[in-house]
């Protein structure tokens, strides 16, 4: 058995570029079916946010027509409601990479908020990195890569091939015009190499011991690709 620690944001709110707070925070699948892989091949999950605040699922992320219908939606809603881990999280701040054996990041826009500017997550990904030990990250996760700074300015991650939501997915989801930034030109800024692949589909990229999904179709197939570098 091994033990993988989830890193979730811990707001609830995306601030836009008029100041407007859009409600947001972690997205439903990208948290279900990665837990759902890893709990079946009998791994322990631990939950950790900025502060240990309990995180704050997307409302968004539980209706019917993001879920294939009503009762994909239920299904999901179940999981999320048996997940003790997360009503139970730890500190950011307290965690031990020595304590785990994978590391994950789901999205929803709560990270572009918090863990795109939080540097203690962004030093627990630049470790994560150079130990070698899995590390997943999907959707609007990877914004917490832009944390990851060395000591010469430069990102950790440059010259890594990725996946992440991309500015097609954002425009299509009708929150590119508002934003402040987007993902796919930060990450890209950052010397992040962003393999897109078609808006919405799965497209799973790995890289070394780094493995990314571009959106929350490529939440189960990332899983998939976690668990075989675990075995």
């Amino acid at each position: 058995m091994s033990k993988i620690l989830f890193v979730m944001t811990g707001v609830d709110h995306w601030t836009l570029a008029d100041g407007t707070k859009h409600p947001t925070g972690f997205w439903a699948e990208e948290a279900v079916a990665p837990y759902e892989a890893f709990k079946a091949a009998g791994h322990e999950i631990v939950v950790a946010t900025p502060g240990g605040v309990v995180p704050a699922v997307d409302r968004g992320s539980l209706a019917p027509e993001v879920n294939g219908g009503q009762e994909g939606a239920d299904r999901i809603a179940a999981v999320l409601a048996s997940m003790a881990e997360i009503e139970n999280p730890i500190r950011l701040e307290d965690v031990r990479l020595d304590d785990y054996d994978a590391v994950f990041y789901p999205g929803g826009h709560g990270p572009m908020e918090d863990l795109a500017v939080n540097a203690t997550s962004g030093g627990l990904l630049i470790d994560t990195l150079a130990s070698g030990k899995p590390l997943g990250v999907v959707c609007h996760g990877p914004a917490a890569l832009l944390a990851a700074e060395k000591s010469d300015g430069s990102n950790a991650f440059a010259g890594y091939r990725v996946a992440a939501f991309t500015n097609a997915e954002e425009t299509q989801a009708g929150l590119a015009e508002r934003a402040k930034w987007l993902l796919q030109t930060r990450l890209e800024e950052a010397g992040v190499d962003v393999r897109a692949g078609e808006p919405w589909a799965p497209n799973v990229v790995v890289d070394r011991n780094l493995i990314t999904g571009q959106n929350p179709a490529s939440s189960a197939p990332l899983a998939a690709e976690l668990l075989r570098k675990l075995s």
